[in-house]
């Protein structure tokens, strides 16, 4: 596929690496926006409007350069309608993870890219079911570190994958930026580019 270039709108390294696994050409850009849950918001909503709004301020602290199109994403974990963020200490880790433990639960990745006046959002939802977790597994897993920047609590690509039973969806919406949705967006705005 013949990709334009980008910007992507994220420090996270795994969504670089999906990047770089697409073939696509991108320089990041580094951005702190505000990601609290508004009040009666869904857990969608949630998920796409934050994706939007990193576009957003990428397009923004481009100065409207307009060369390029701006990609962001963003994930969330949803158990009983409940969105689990990144976890503010090691005993919030743990009860997510509690909360994770012998169950299903969904994994939202809004996904999009602004180029000019135009945005466009895709939205990937995918199930993970999660083994019965032991306390001291729990505890090893919190102590490795890996998922303390992690919505969740943690990192499928990585030391959790052997806590997983069942997986139906996107793997790469899962990491963090979901190819097939990705793809479709870029494809779409390449066309628009040279019409």
């Amino acid at each position: 596929m013949n990709f334009p270039k980008v910007y992507l709108a994220s420090s996270s390294p795994r969504r670089s690496e999906l990047l770089m696994q697409m073939g696509v050409t991108f320089d990041i850009l580094q951005l702190e926006i505000d990601e609290s849950v508004q009040e009666n918001e869904t857990a969608i909503h949630y998920v796409e409007r934050v994706a939007t709004a990193k576009a957003e301020a990428g397009w923004k602290a481009l100065a409207n350069v307009g060369k390029h199109p701006v990609i962001a994403a963003d994930t969330s974990i949803v158990v009983d309608h409940t969105i689990l963020g990144k976890p503010g200490n090691e005993e919030h880790a743990r009860g997510m993870l509690e909360l994770l433990s012998g169950r299903e639960h969904e994994v939202l990745t809004a996904v999009t890219v602004l180029f000019n006046k135009q945005v466009l959002t895709r939205l990937s939802k995918s199930y993970v079911t999660f083994s019965v977790l032991k306390l001291e597994e729990i505890d090893w897993y919190i102590s490795t570190g890996e998922g303390r920047d992690k919505a969740g609590s943690y990192a499928i690509q990585g030391l959790a994958a052997m806590f997983i039973k069942d997986i139906r969806g996107s793997y790469s919406g899962i990491m963090g930026l979901p190819i097939y949705e990705t793809n479709e967006l870029l494809m779409q705005i390449s066309k628009h580019r040279y019409e």
